[in-house]
């Protein structure tokens, strides 16, 4: 009985460890990564600069945190530039840049620290 519950326990809290995200998920940032990644590129004159570098910062956490979750680095960029190449030139969206946050920030356990971090340090 002690084998059997052993190899339960370890065969769910291996589980739990190595579960990691869903398509869904996955697609959904990098969904938001190209919606940072555009605004971005808005020039400073047009957007807030506290904005733009969020967006930055938002950026270079996503691409890290995708390439290691196992997103090969080719079809990260190729996805990234369908929604730049759909939102560039257009005009910065709070709500979807604020859906974006909200999202990340609870699907992803410290990133909004880390980006904060990211955005603060100047590296970005």
């Amino acid at each position: 009985m002690k084998k059997i519950l052993s190899v339960l326990f370890f065969t769910v809290i291996t589980s739990i460890t190595f579960a990691g995200m869903n398509d869904n998920d996955k697609s959904k940032i990098i969904e938001c990564t190209g919606i940072y990644y555009a605004n971005s590129m808005i020039p400073q004159g047009e957007l807030d600069l506290e904005k733009i570098v969020h967006s930055f910062a938002a950026k270079k956490f996503l691409n890290s945190y995708l390439l290691k979750e196992g997103v090969k680095e080719e079809k990260l960029n190729e996805e990234l530039l369908k929604v730049v190449d759909i939102r560039y030139g257009k005009p910065y969206e709070e709500e979807t840049t604020q859906e974006c946050d909200k999202f990340i920030f609870k699907l992803i356990s410290g990133s909004k620290d880390e980006i904060k971090k990211i955005a603060e340090s100047g590296i970005y």
